[in-house]
């Protein structure tokens, strides 16, 4: 078979394409509930600087912290990978992300990490595991 430099480019545009349109999919299947959506941008100032301190923390493993520095780059890109002006999943895909980086600390490192960082409230940060869908200790006493 004769292969082009374009088929070739067509090949791969459309392989690209693919893979956004299944990035989509997922981003709706695990976007978080309006309640949690709110929640989880009014809290954005918070989540960044735990994210940062996380990121910082030599007590963290070093692949958990690595992880945690890329997901910082991404939220400081100037554009994100779907677009803000798409319904619902627009603004959501950030959320998304940060929620499954912040499982992926507390699997490796466990929810005392987070809590050790949480720069806010305590409901702030049950909003935070609420968004993220991790289950957060009852208070004791």
């Amino acid at each position: 078979m004769d292969w082009s430099w374009w088929s070739i480019a067509a090949s791969l545009a459309g392989g690209l394409l693919l893979l956004w349109g299944a990035l989509l999919v997922a981003l709706w299947v695990g976007r978080p509930d309006e309640l949690g959506l709110r929640d989880a941008l009014r809290l954005l100032p918070d989540v960044v600087r735990l994210l940062r301190r996380l990121a910082t923390d030599a007590a963290l493993p070093r692949g958990v912290r690595l992880r945690l520095w890329l997901l910082l780059g991404y939220l400081a890109m100037p554009f994100d990978l779907v677009p803000d002006v798409i319904p619902v999943i627009g603004y959501a895909d950030d959320v998304v992300i940060v929620a499954f980086a912040l499982r992926s600390v507390v699997r490796h490192s466990g929810m005392g990490a987070l809590e050790r960082h949480w720069p806010g409230t305590p409901d702030g940060l049950a909003a935070v595991c609420r968004v993220a869908g991790l289950a957060r200790p009852q208070p004791q006493g």
